[in-house]
């Protein structure tokens, strides 16, 4: 039966491409239509039909279009191609868009073998990269254009129904990267050079409701998300724009959701003032689990007796200035335990109203940062981080730019964007 299937579906491409490339036979233009502008300010003129092959959905095809040439500039031009938007491309919009889906999704090469397996197109793994990155590239630059407008107050004002709480999340994962990347950059462990570049990754998401414990309960596919890796500052705007377009500004409760980490709350700060601001709970809980076990080393019943004094009793209670007051009381001969100690006193200090847990938790808010970490694996991990992968900053990037795209479902709304006017 398979057998059958597929031959069947051979001879109805075959047939199909027979048919698109008798569609493609543009004809020569008309005696009004034999000169067009040229971008040198001259007049290009009609010259004669050429051809090229295009690979479709359905196959190979023939496209005979007419050929302009500027005799001022000796510049060419195809005006049938922009129109067909298969300029300088070998493949058509469709067989473009099989292509970014794949290759947003997997390894390149697994990309290459599902178009075979499943549309029958034969394409190398080296183009199925090329189009894919080229397609992520121009989504990432349109970003750019819209940031920039951001930036110039140039973008219209949204307007919609009211938000009831509206989230941002937002945290870093390393994405392993070609070493020219990283040349000059430390790495983690000291006198070795780093190996990665953090990808900056941040969400969006609503939530009206919460069970009946009182926990909250985000809205079922609501999240979107956006990320590159760059400076805290570009990534800054870039969330932003994000939560901008998902109506922060009519957002009747507003919440920033993120670990310890001070690029996050600098960018907390400058773009999203008046947000109630969150410190994860479970990275706040570690923070402790990792200074009870240089406490007690060894000794399980020690850490666990100790954690219950400082963690349920202080810590998810919010009082975090009991809490601090408690690690400063500890005292220890060990210079490294003691500087241990300090470091996390102050963090929980600095930190203190972002921890205050039992009022998030009556306000029915969400206290931990499950959704961005959980993105942080799907959206950028289960991508560009498998076994052997090893990235260039603008090709990282640009697949970023079009995962996130394609997770977020404005994919075809970017397809549309960029269709050539009729």
């Amino acid at each position: 039966m398979e057998a059958m299937e597929m031959v069947v579906r051979s001879a109805m491409h075959h047939a199909g491409a027979a048919v698109l490339t008798k569609l493609l036979q543009l004809p020569a233009p008309g005696a009004d239509h034999r000169n067009m502008p040229c971008a040198c300010g001259h007049q290009a003129r009609y010259r004669e039909l050429r051809s090229k092959p295009i690979l479709t959905v359905v196959g190979n095809v023939e496209v005979t279009r007419p050929y302009y040439l500027c005799p001022h500039c000796h510049v060419g031009q195809f005006p049938a191609d922009v129109a067909l938007d298969i300029e300088n491309a070998d493949f058509s919009p469709g067989v473009r868009h099989m292509q970014a889906l794949v290759g947003q999704d997997a390894p390149f090469d697994h990309g290459r073998q599902q178009m075979h397996l499943l549309a029958d197109l034969e394409v190398t793994t080296k183009a199925v990269e090329r189009t894919a990155e080229a397609i992520g590239a121009d989504i990432a630059a349109r970003e750019q254009d819209q940031i920039h407008r951001v930036v110039q107050l140039e973008l219209p004002i949204v307007i919609g129904k009211p938000i009831s709480f509206l989230y941002v999340q937002l945290d870093g994962t390393g994405v392993p990267v070609v070493k020219k990347e990283t040349l000059g950059r430390a790495g983690k462990t000291e006198g070795q050079p780093a190996h990665t570049r953090e990808a900056k990754l941040g969400s969006v998401f609503t939530q009206t409701t919460w069970d009946k414990e009182g926990f909250a309960l985000r809205d079922p596919d609501s999240t979107t998300y956006v990320g590159a890796i760059e400076t805290a500052q570009d990534f800054g705007l870039r969330l932003y724009l994000e939560a901008r377009k998902r109506g922060w500004s009519r957002a009747e409760k507003k919440v920033v959701i993120g670990d310890g980490a001070e690029w996050i709350w600098n960018i907390a700060d400058q773009h999203f003032p008046g947000a109630i601001q969150i410190v994860d709970i479970y990275h706040a809980r570690q923070h402790l689990w990792e200074l009870a076990r240089k406490l007690f080393p060894n000794q399980q019943a020690e850490q666990e007796r100790w954690m219950v004094i400082h963690k349920d009793a202080l810590l998810d209670q919010g009082r975090i200035e009991d809490l601090v007051a408690s690690l400063r009381s500890i005292e220890s001969s060990n210079p490294e335990l003691a500087g241990k100690i300090r470091i996390e006193a102050d963090y929980f200090e600095k930190h203190t109203e972002r921890m205050r847990y039992p009022a998030f938790r009556a306000q029915h808010l969400f206290v931990g940062s499950g959704v961005i970490e959980a993105g942080c694996k799907t959206v950028i991990g289960s991508r560009l981080k498998q076994s052997g992968m090893f990235w260039t900053v603008r090709g990282a990037n640009a697949i970023i730019a079009l995962r996130c795209c394609h997770l977020n479902n404005r994919f075809e709304d970017y397809r549309e964007a960029r269709r050539p006017a009729a």
